[in-house]
């Protein structure tokens, strides 16, 4: 009898905390990598950023560091891992991997994950897109390649689209 009751309260408990995660309040960041560097002694396949990205990558620490993120992602390039590593940093947090060739299992984890406020970094053709799967809207088109000030700010609740700002930085 004592095994059932808490069989049965443990079911109750992870009913609740299941449905506490889903009713968070989220708020996702995206960005796309500040400047690479293209001059001829870079690498050509993997650049890291150039000192102009290196400046964007601390200004946009100080931009999104007040939202306190609790969680970075980025794909596997120099030029991502080092936009967010300044405030990854910062915040004592690890940039966390990720393939851009799959965003829907990304937004699957953080959706049902406990951090509330997340940094996703990734490319020109990349993010417009997270953007308009976060948002079920193709509104956001590719970047150009010399658009790097744009940072979306997309705020869920209930696992719905609340806000979406777009900031200039």
């Amino acid at each position: 009898m004592k095994a059932i009751k808490f069989f049965v309260v443990a079911a109750v408990l992870f009913g609740a905390m299941a449905v506490a995660t889903q009713a968070q309040s989220k708020l996702i960041i995206l960005v796309r990598h500040a400047e690479k560097d293209i001059s001829e002694n870079a690498d050509p396949n993997n650049p890291p950023l150039s000192p102009a990205g290196v400046d964007r990558a601390q200004r946009f620490a100080r931009v999104v560091g007040k939202y306190r993120p609790g969680a970075f992602y980025s794909t596997d390039y120099k030029r991502t891992r080092d936009t967010v590593t300044p405030l990854a940093a910062k915040r004592g947090k690890q940039v966390e991997l990720y393939d851009p060739s799959k965003p829907k299992e990304l937004l699957e984890k953080i959706v049902a994950g406990k951090t509330k406020r997340v940094v996703i970094a990734g490319h020109s053709n990349t993010i417009p897109g997270l953007a308009n799967a976060i948002t079920k809207k193709a509104v956001f088109r590719n970047l150009d390649e010399s658009e790097y000030t744009v940072i979306w700010l997309i705020r869920l609740k209930n696992g719905k689209v609340t806000k979406v700002e777009l900031l200039d930085y």
